[in-house]
């Protein structure tokens, strides 16, 4: 059977998409293919959303601000952030924004919160699917 595809989408790809990214990667030992995106280009991932992942243990080496072009053009789930933003066309089987403030500006504490929010969906989006309640 082939892995699922995943992708966090948001508009810099460098906090919220990307810590979603950590976690699924983290959560699911390597059951599906897990990607993070953006809409609009940003230079790299904050340093704070990869400081609060790491004080954790979660492997962030895969972390870099990527485009939607940079990955794949269809995919089985697709998760965007709540960047009030509109996502262009991906073309998925299952969508939902998890309506997330982003935490930039704000300090540690508020990206600790924001990651706490992000596992716990994370968490509950692999026991959907695992249960079958999303395709």
């Amino acid at each position: 059977m082939k892995k699922l595809k995943i992708a966090f989408v948001c508009t810099h790809n460098s906090c919220r998409s990307i810590m979603a990214e950590g976690w699924m990667r983290h959560l699911s030992n390597n059951e599906f293919d897990v990607y993070s995106a953006g809409t609009s280009n940003y230079p790299e991932p904050k340093p704070l959303a990869l400081e609060v992942m790491t004080d954790l243990g979660i492997d962030m080496s895969h972390a870099s601000s990527k485009l939607l072009k940079d990955i794949p053009n269809q995919v089985d789930i697709l998760i965007t952030m709540g960047c009030g933003v509109e996502c262009p066309f991906v073309s998925c089987q299952h969508r939902e924004d998890w309506g997330l403030d982003d935490p930039s500006g704000k300090g540690k504490l508020a990206f600790e919160k924001t990651q706490r929010m992000i596992r716990d969906k994370v968490i509950h989006l692999i026991e959907r699917i695992h249960h079958g309640q999303l395709l």
